[in-house]
């Protein structure tokens, strides 16, 4: 039995230091006046996040996109960096989407013309 306890023990804290740096909670910049946090987690092979709350100046709010994917498919490039699809919920369009991960800084691309033209947010890793 404390075999069996170790090793469940051992498997969780490998499984912690093997999580993607991507994964975890993000905090958007403003956008339309309010902001959000963006839990990303894996989705199969590659990463997706969902809104997981919302904000105004007031305070938080129960938003009609909580619990809509915004970040959808991010596959690691190495480095930090990842491609996927954006989807801007003020507009409801979905884009080619780029992250370039730096420790707690996370900078989000939604791109058209084949990923020439690109509108970028810096969120900051909620801790």
């Amino acid at each position: 039995m404390k075999k069996l306890a170790i090793a469940a023990l051992l498997s969780l804290v490998a499984g912690a230091a093997m999580a993607d740096p991507v994964e975890g909670v993000w905090q958007t910049e403003p956008d339309d006046g309010s902001y959000a946090h963006i839990t990303i987690a894996p989705c199969g092979a590659a990463y997706c996040g969902v809104i997981s709350r919302t904000f105004k100046a007031e305070g938080e709010y129960a938003s009609p996109n909580l619990g809509k994917t915004l970040v959808i498919d991010m596959v690691p490039n190495g480095e930090g960096n990842y491609a996927g699809k954006v989807w801007r919920p003020s507009n409801d369009k979905i884009y080619i989407g780029k992250i370039e991960l730096n420790g707690d800084n996370l900078k989000l691309a939604g791109c058209i013309a084949g990923g020439l033209l690109c509108s970028k947010q810096s969120w900051q890793r909620v801790k």
